[in-house]
């Protein structure tokens, strides 16, 4: 990871919610989801506050690295409805040698729906790949490939 950067790098993201996002597309497996409402899932606008922070360190990665989420800590304090749009704001907290903190809101235009913290670790993308691979080959399932521009 480049020394470029700092405590206090921001970004913001922003998502339509399609239809697709919602409770009942979580887990369609799950009866459970399927009787909740088609409001914005919580795992998915923990996706998106990810998503705003991979968006933060982009800029400051080396060729061939990417970014793993390690840790989340956030609340879900609004219901959201397709067709809304989200806003996610990510500004990096701290950075400890390859680990990145942030801090993450999300608003849907009416009201804060969300807000906590998150950590990435900024890893060699080619390694993590072939340890993945490793295990899934001792687990007996398929190979991963990478996928886009890292």
């Amino acid at each position: 990871m480049k020394e470029t950067l700092k405590v206090g790098d921001v970004a913001r993201l922003e998502y339509k919610v399609p239809a697709n996002k919602t409770v009942p597309h979580l887990y369609p497996e799950a009866h459970d989801f399927q009787m909740m409402p088609t409001v914005f899932a919580t795992g998915f606008m923990v996706g998106l506050m990810e998503w705003a922070c991979m968006k933060v360190l982009e800029p400051h990665l080396d060729s061939g690295e990417g970014s793993l989420g390690v840790h989340i800590d956030v609340s879900h304090i609004a219901a959201t409805v397709p067709g809304q749009v989200v806003t996610v704001d990510a500004e990096c907290t701290g950075i400890q040698g390859r680990r990145a903190s942030f801090k993450v809101v999300a608003h849907d235009g009416l009201e804060k729906i969300g807000e906590g913290r998150h950590e990435r670790m900024v890893i060699p993308w080619e390694r993590f790949v072939a340890r993945v691979n490793d295990k899934a080959k001792r687990a007996r399932v398929g190979e991963i490939s990478v996928v886009g521009k890292v």
